[in-house]
């Protein structure tokens, strides 16, 4: 039940708490659409264009125009729930840009978040 509630969630409601948490500890809203980007597919006219638009975060995923398979890479815990072991993968996918914006907030490299070594291999 508590899925549903997320997965209905406004897209224009979730993505300035993003920038908010980023601008907060002095990253900048540029570097959470790259995260945003990466993770995707998106660029950043079309962000812009949902933050302002009624797409709920569920249709923000299932119309991304590709998805990252590399954000299978992304380890760690969020919210106390490791996210490599989130079985629902529309909640995983929430959690790996959650994931990745906290790495971005507790100033990791933005090189490191978007996995740039890993893809070289």
């Amino acid at each position: 039940m508590e899925d549903k509630k997320v997965f209905a969630m406004p897209f224009a409601k979730i993505y300035p708490l993003l920038v908010n948490k980023a601008v907060r500890k002095g990253r900048s809203n540029d570097e959470v659409d790259q995260i945003i980007s990466w993770l995707c597919g998106y660029d950043h006219k079309e962000i812009q264009k949902l933050s302002q638009s009624t797409i709920t975060i569920e249709q923000f995923f299932v119309n991304a125009p590709q998805l990252n398979p590399l954000r299978k890479l992304i380890k760690g815990k969020i919210c106390g729930v490791s996210v490599e072991e989130i079985e629902d993968e529309m909640m995983q996918n929430i959690r790996y840009l959650d994931k990745m914006i906290d790495e971005l907030a507790k100033g990791k490299a933005l090189e490191k978040i978007l996995r740039k070594k890993e893809e070289e291999q």
